[in-house]
């Protein structure tokens, strides 16, 4: 009997699966999963991209925090590029630059030299380091209409001496 029931119900198995859907959800399964994995794919190299971002970012962050600890350190712009350098460590980076200026005004906003030994009057000096940071990025996957690589860029104002 049972042998007869096993034969019924693989009977019964074969007969569901003749209308042609037997394959069914496995093309679906297979669509979906396909979709999925792209969509992790693009997860993943968006995340690369600004994680790199942020990189550059940090980079900026650093060397105008070296050229603003002393008003001595403000017109290193060797010092701020080293220290912008060493900062961005992403090995996916390409290209990376630095740029740094040293800009003076006068408290009460007026402008003034910073070689200009003069002293502001009724106000004090105020001395602003800005570093500029620029990298491209080449991303992993390469989708067709978008660049093969991306230009990061990071910027950094600090008056001289303070944080």
């Amino acid at each position: 009997m049972e042998m007869a029931n096993g034969r019924l119900l693989l009977r019964g198995w074969a007969q569901r699966n003749e209308d042609g859907e037997s394959g069914q959800a496995l093309v679906e399964l297979a669509i979906s999963l396909s979709l999925l994995l792209l969509l992790m794919l693009g997860a993943v190299e968006f995340a690369q991209i600004a994680y790199a971002a942020i990189e550059v970012s940090n980079a900026a962050n650093a060397g105008s925090s070296y050229g603003s600890s002393s008003c001595g350190y403000a017109g290193d712009t060797t010092g701020i590029s080293a220290a912008a350098a060493s900062d961005a460590t992403l090995s996916g980076l390409k290209s990376f630059t630095t740029t740094s200026s040293l800009s003076c005004k006068c408290s009460d906003g007026t402008a003034i030299s910073c070689t200009d030994n003069t002293t502001c009057s009724n106000s004090h000096v105020i001395a602003t380091v800005t570093v500029n940071t620029s990298a491209t990025f080449n991303p992993v996957i390469h989708i067709p209409g978008l660049p093969n690589t991306i230009t990061l860029n990071g910027q950094s104002i600090r008056a001289c001496g303070g944080s």
